[in-house]
């Protein structure tokens, strides 16, 4: 395309870091336009190299309206994993903790649909440490991982509101000591996903993480509008 509209729904791939997407852009813009430097862009919120779906790019003059699309609801499909627990709360941690799932299916179903109807509306998380939350102007993860070269244990977990409109159970799979649930989460912006997977697992007595993590909608935008990157 020669003429890039301000705003672009991406369909970010698992791996790729939000700048990374950012950098493809700009390359791709340069390559369609004779070499000719892209124009500024930027995202409306990040997503982790373990997640992928919607982003919402702006480019030019789109920049200026992030800071309103970066406070839009967002729609995640969350992979949980009930039976483990990971130092970052997602499959890059260290399993710290194992638990067997005995519990048939339909018994496990029932727990959680419970549990997530319980959780909606705001409550209060802690946040995982591997988060991109600043504090003293330096992002968590950074800390937690020069921590871990260092040996010193960050013992300030930051905590945060988190409000949660709709959590609605698509599926359990269960099998080998461990079990999946697949929920469809409607949040508010600022809430981590992540905290929600470990959550769910405290309230059903059993460790969990978060496997994978797919965003569907942000605001009105949906993924089904977005085009590969």
């Amino acid at each position: 395309m020669n003429e890039w509209p301000e705003i672009l729904l991406i369909d970010k791939p698992l791996g790729l870091t939000s700048f990374d997407v950012i950098r493809r852009l700009r390359r791709k813009y340069s390559d369609s336009h004779e070499g000719e430097k892209a124009p500024k862009m930027g995202h409306a919120g990040t997503l982790d190299p373990l997640a992928s779906g919607l982003m919402i790019i702006g480019v030019g003059q789109g920049t200026k309206n992030l800071n309103d699309l970066i406070k839009l609801d967002k729609e995640y499909v969350a992979e949980v994993l009930i039976g483990k627990k990971t130092t970052t709360g997602d499959m890059e941690g260290e399993v710290v903790e194992e638990v067997i799932v005995k519990e048939d299916v339909e018994i496990l179903q029932s727990k959680i649909s419970t549990e997530l109807t319980s959780m909606i509306g705001t409550i209060t998380l802690p946040v995982s440490v591997y988060s991109a939350i600043k504090k003293a102007g330096i992002p968590m993860y950074k800390r937690a991982r020069e921590a871990e070269k260092t040996g010193e244990v960050i013992k300030e977990i930051p905590v945060r509101d988190m409000k949660i409109y709709e959590a609605e159970l698509l599926d359990v799979y269960s099998g080998d000591g461990f079990a999946i649930a697949t929920i469809r989460f409607s949040v508010a912006s600022g809430t981590y996903i992540r905290s929600l997977g470990e959550e769910l697992g405290k309230r059903i007595n059993y460790p969990a993480t978060l496997q994978n993590l797919r965003r569907t909608k942000v605001g009105e935008f949906d993924i089904k509008d977005s085009e590969k990157l």
